[in-house]
């Protein structure tokens, strides 16, 4: 079975900003853990379809808002996160809890009438949260969330990351890949066995399978291409819960000292499409989050985040918990990276059209899904 994946896709500047406009643009984004946001003034800021976006608690009340000064264009927020009022550094212009400018200093400097100082409000952009994770949109009329995801798929999110812990550990790891091909090789279910054959295949057995009706539905082309029509493939794209059985799961001291989520030893995946995957190695004890951020058609950003459940009380040595968890991931996802980035090298224009098993139907209608929309006038 041939794939309608074509090199360009991974290789061309100009379907990179035909993606940011036609798919990071329009659909809901992760965008940070309400954890991050316990308190007034605390911030997050992040880089959505290039957009800078800070999220930021008004006295209980989250809201996010371009990252950018009306006065010179400066960032108003400049660390990943932090707490402070929303005032930029560059000439103190501070906004309030609606994005409104709410002082001037040396308001005579400027002489802006009040209609015109009234109209000054930062772009606000719609925000909704699911247990302790954040999602933004940053289209002005944006797709209602549960077009994107399914009620089954909002509810297994809310209810799992309502028991993340506090204490997150994150760190960034820039790679030399194009985001798809992340989402490519977790939706495959086949590559564990070798390319984790010394770390992930020894706790987890990954067992791969067909199945038949997306394999025969994959050979087909899709019959709705309307708005609402290209919404309701995607919605599929996003799924989680137990993806494979852990037989012998190793237990650590510190599994008794945290609420547990779930209870079965298992492997759990959530994939939140277009670029988020959320993980349990341990049956629920802790999780990694892993977000691709599109950079250039060969380079994308990955954040990873870890914490544990959450703690039935503190413990002295929960951060070195989370570096050993950190340590653990970093070591597989590194043979991720490093496959994903020879693949991303050996590509180029004439590359040869990958030959698909019948297993890997998901991505043959992601790819279907993808295809139509970045080679039509359809949007979604």
């Amino acid at each position: 079975m041939r794939s309608r994946m074509h090199p360009r896709y991974y290789l061309e500047a100009e379907i990179f900003e035909r993606e940011q406009r036609k798919i990071f643009g329009k659909l809901w984004l992760f965008a940070g853990l309400k954890t991050l946001l316990p308190e007034n003034n605390c911030f997050i800021t992040r880089k959505l379809a290039g957009i800078p976006v800070v999220i930021q608690n008004f006295h209980g009340e989250l809201r996010a808002f371009e990252n950018i000064c009306l006065h010179r264009s400066a960032l108003i927020q400049n660390e990943p996160v932090g707490r402070r009022p929303l005032v930029c550094p560059y000439h103190a212009w501070k906004y309030g809890e609606q994005g409104q400018v709410a002082h001037i200093p040396d308001d005579t400097l400027f002489r802006l009438a009040e209609p015109e100082k009234c109209r000054l409000k930062l772009r606000q952009f719609a925000l909704r949260v699911v247990g302790n994770l954040l999602f933004v949109n940053i289209d002005p009329l944006p797709i209602p969330f549960e077009e994107q995801f399914s009620p089954e798929f909002i509810e297994s999110l809310e209810d799992s990351s309502s028991n993340y812990d506090t204490e997150v550990m994150v760190t960034t790891w820039r790679g030399r890949y194009n985001w798809k091909l992340a989402y490519e090789n977790l939706r495959d279910a086949h590559h564990p066995r070798f390319v984790h054959q010394k770390s992930l295949a020894k706790i987890v057995n990954f067992k791969p399978q067909v199945n038949e009706q997306q394999f025969e539905e994959s050979h087909r082309d899709l019959h709705d291409l309307s708005a609402s029509g290209l919404r309701m493939e995607m919605r599929r794209f996003s799924y989680g819960g137990a993806d494979a059985s852990i037989e012998r799961m190793h237990q650590f001291q510190w599994h008794e000292l945290v609420e547990r989520w779930g209870n079965e030893d298992a492997y759990y995946n959530w994939l939140a499409f277009p670029n988020l995957h959320i993980a349990s190695s341990n049956g629920g004890h802790s999780f990694t989050i892993e977000h691709h951020i599109p950079v250039a058609p060969n380079c994308t950003d990955l954040e990873i985040y870890r914490f544990t459940s959450r703690k039935k009380k503190p413990f002295a040595f929960s951060n070195a918990v989370l570096l050993a968890e950190m340590h653990g991931s970093k070591s597989v996802v590194g043979e991720d990276v490093e496959i994903m980035e020879k693949v991303q090298d050996a590509l180029h224009i004439n590359s040869p059209l990958p030959t698909q098993g019948a297993y890997e139907s998901m991505n043959r209608l992601v790819e279907r899904w993808y295809s139509t929309l970045m080679e039509t006038d359809h949007g979604i």
